[in-house]
């Protein structure tokens, strides 16, 4: 059984899905936009519904990104409708996005989602796209470990402040222990302008500067 998967830079492979919202194309349909695609090893089980709980609660914020949220595991469509059922009538939480119902696990295979030891259960993979198609974060939880949602919301809004102003993200951000919200400057590429750069940016060094957006 193969275990790869697409690599941060990499395109994200063309798949035809079966979802709870019908079939969807990756990533055609969301082109033009970001997504989100997390796995989860099995439905009805409870790590995964605190998770899809926290995902459902954060739906409005990922939107304001302009970016959609999939979910997937090995379970077929009429499973997943009824756990979504489930949740939404005993927890009163509605799930608003699309569930792959990957029952043959080609789709976890292609992307190397299976988790070793564990039969046919997918880890708690995360991917990033970006608008292109590119697959820009990769995140990989074992079963026993329920995701931090706010940190995938948190990635998404880095990576587009990174790539709209041309800056670096430092950790935590935007409550670094350090710079706090600021962002961080690349590194100048030659001399002459290490020898200037703390002439024009603020920074404990001329390789170590930040800005205020």
């Amino acid at each position: 059984m193969e275990h790869s998967f697409p690599l941060i830079g990499e395109a994200f492979p063309e798949l035809e899905v079966q979802t709870t919202h019908g079939r969807k194309s990756l990533p055609g349909d969301y082109k033009g936009r970001w997504f989100v695609l997390f796995s989860h090893p099995a439905d009805f089980t409870p790590v995964c519904t605190t998770e899809f709980v926290a995902f459902a609660k954060r739906a409005d914020q990922f939107a304001k990104l302009d970016c959609d949220l999939i979910g997937l595991s090995i379970d077929q469509v009429f499973s997943h409708i009824k756990w979504i059922q489930w949740i939404n009538e005993k927890l009163e939480v509605k799930i608003p996005f699309p569930v792959i119902a990957d029952d043959r696990g080609l789709v976890a295979q292609q992307l190397g989602m299976i988790h070793p030891g564990k039969g046919t259960n997918t880890v708690r993979a995360v991917f990033i796209v970006d608008p292109k198609g590119i697959v820009r974060l990769v995140l990989y939880y074992p079963q026993e470990i329920g995701r931090n949602m706010d940190e995938v919301l948190r990635a998404v809004r880095a990576l587009q402040v990174a790539d709209k102003n041309n800056v670096a993200i430092p950790a935590g951000w935007p409550e670094n222990e350090l710079i706090g919200d600021r962002v961080i400057i690349h590194p100048p590429a030659d001399e002459k302008s290490a020898e200037t750069r703390l002439s024009e940016h603020e920074g404990f060094d001329w390789w170590f500067c930040h800005k205020k957006l």
